[in-house]
């Protein structure tokens, strides 16, 4: 099997490349839920180059990574519908073998164990079929619903970075998670389920 493209699938939840077509539902999902995930969204700080403006050129964006193998870009579906997207970023080879991981869901499927599920299944992924070692996830202190995530996941802290990221406007903290492959040799939704 090889790492990108990839549809992953677990019970209710799929996950697969984003695709052009799901343009309408995510931006029906962003739309409901700005409020929701504002103050978790990553922006651009002044001076820097702009994020894509549309849609398309942000799939086509993602495309041109996942093709380059530097991100995996999955959208989240529960039950055929579109749910949300985890994103494998900043990939790095060699001897580091690593990724980040960033995740956002529609409120509506929240508190149901979506994302700990969808975030298992890309380690998963990273860790046995692309062969990465490393994966760590970046979460605001304040974000208690992404700890949780991380919490029912059993990844450790590794570390605090301030102003680590340009979130909702201004520069942010963050917590940071991670895993390697040697801590979850039976997978991240085995031990996700026991």
């Amino acid at each position: 099997m090889r790492p990108w493209p990839a549809r992953l699938h677990d019970g209710e939840i799929t996950l697969r490349p984003l695709r052009y077509s799901d343009q309408a539902d995510w931006r029906s999902a962003r739309e409901r839920n700005v409020a929701w995930l504002a103050p978790w969204d990553a922006t651009a700080p002044p001076g820097a180059e702009n994020r894509p403006a549309t849609f398309r050129q942000l799939v086509r964006r993602l495309h041109g990574l996942a093709r380059d193998g530097s991100a995996y870009p999955f959208a989240v579906e529960v039950s055929g519908r579109f749910a949300g997207q985890v994103t494998v970023s900043n990939i790095v080879r060699g001897s580091a073998q690593f990724g980040s991981l960033g995740y956002w869901l529609d409120r509506d499927y929240a508190g149901r164990g979506v994302m700990p599920m969808a975030v298992a299944m890309v380690i998963d992924h990273c860790f046995f079929t692309a062969g990465l070692h490393r994966i760590e996830i970046a979460i605001r202190p304040e974000n208690s619903n992404s700890l949780r995530v991380v919490e029912k996941l059993g990844l450790r802290e590794v570390g605090f970075a301030p102003k680590f990221l340009h979130i909702d406007g201004a520069w942010r903290d963050h917590r940071l998670y991670a895993v390697t492959v040697e801590e979850c040799p039976d997978g991240m939704r085995a031990r996700l389920s026991s």
